[in-house]
């Protein structure tokens, strides 16, 4: 009986021992993950880079999130921008710090309204390839990245000509055309139609208003040579549909149409394996792939090219917005 007692306290005891050594801890141990984000445009002249560093901690992770320090670097790193043509170092740009205050609450889980950037004044050469390099003088670790700029994006249609206007028929299809940008990848295109609303009883009094109308996010250029154009038909009745659908109706004002301004958009290979990647799953497979172009770090370091071509509306255009069963109540 001595025997069976001193057995189950042995027993015992080695299962609480065993337990303790197998206590799961879900935190690593810390590492200095450096976190680049960077989209660079050579129509701008002002690039900002995010640099920021991985956080980790006993508790609820959103709430480190909120606070700056979490996940801001103490001490200032050397940023650069080394700007390359034909394997030769031509330029070197260096970025400073700067606080924004413009991040509103809901943005994302982090803190806000005030954002440590990286900022740099400069034009960029869309032949050029562009290599950062971010260095902590402090640990001494380099992270590094490089990007090709977009290209020209050479738009056929809508025509660019004296007297061109943006025609949209309520029963035919409209067409744009382009001929593909160097090093572009994916293309947007939003067609952004800016209107005046004026109050009837003071009509002194006049406000500015403009809606968009996605036409496509994820297109492809079929011809990447650029010789030939890449085309895409949609149709004309959209542009009324979409009107009737945001437009509030206002027995309180009438409505001038304005502008109709093509944007088109175009993102660099990193930049469109990114957005892919992290779009929402369509299946039941939730984990997707980790992507980043980031050495010696984690993130996103792409270029992306914008152009508008603005356009004032038909007398078509503005006598479907006027009669048309989808706005014939907006007041235009």
């Amino acid at each position: 009986m001595r025997y069976f007692k001193f057995l189950l306290i042995l027993l015992t005891g080695l299962t609480l021992f065993i337990s303790c050594k197998n206590k799961l801890n879900v935190n690593a141990d810390w590492q200095d993950i450096t976190v680049v984000y960077g989209i660079l445009n050579q129509n701008d002249s002002v690039h900002d880079l995010k640099i920021t560093k991985a956080f980790l901690g006993e508790g609820d992770a959103l709430r480190f999130a909120k606070i700056p320090d979490s996940s801001t670097y103490p001490n200032k790193l050397d940023v650069r921008l080394e700007e390359w043509q034909s394997g030769s170092l031509v330029d070197t740009i260096s970025f400073d710090t700067i606080t924004i205050n413009n991040k509103e609450e809901g943005d994302s889980i982090f803190y806000y309204p005030y954002q440590l950037v990286y900022r740099a004044n400069h034009k960029l050469n869309e032949n050029s390839v562009y290599k950062l390099k971010i260095i902590n003088h402090k640990t001494g670790k380099e992270t590094t990245s490089q990007t090709p700029l977009v290209g020209h994006l050479d738009v056929k249609t809508p025509a660019q000509i004296p007297g061109s206007r943006a025609g949209f028929d309520t029963i035919l299809d409209n067409d744009v055309s382009w001929f593909a940008a160097k090093n572009g990848a994916q293309y947007q295109l939003v067609i952004r139609f800016h209107y005046t609303e004026v109050l009837i009883a003071d009509t002194s009094h006049k406000t500015q208003q403009f809606i968009d109308w996605v036409i496509f996010t994820d297109e492809k250029a079929l011809d990447t040579t650029g010789v030939y154009p890449n085309d895409y038909a949609f149709p004309g009745k959209g542009f009324y549909l979409n009107a009737g659908h945001h437009i509030t109706v206002n027995p309180l004002v009438y409505r001038l149409a304005g502008n109709v301004d093509y944007i088109f958009t175009v993102a660099a290979g990193d930049l469109s394996t990114y957005m892919q990647v992290n779009q929402p799953s369509t299946t039941i497979v939730q984990e997707k792939p980790f992507f980043t172009n980031i050495t010696n770090g984690i993130g996103l370091f792409s270029s992306r090219y914008d152009r508008t071509i603005s356009l004032l509306p038909s007398n078509l255009t503005k006598q479907c917005l006027k009669y048309s069963s989808y706005t014939y109540m907006l007041g235009f």
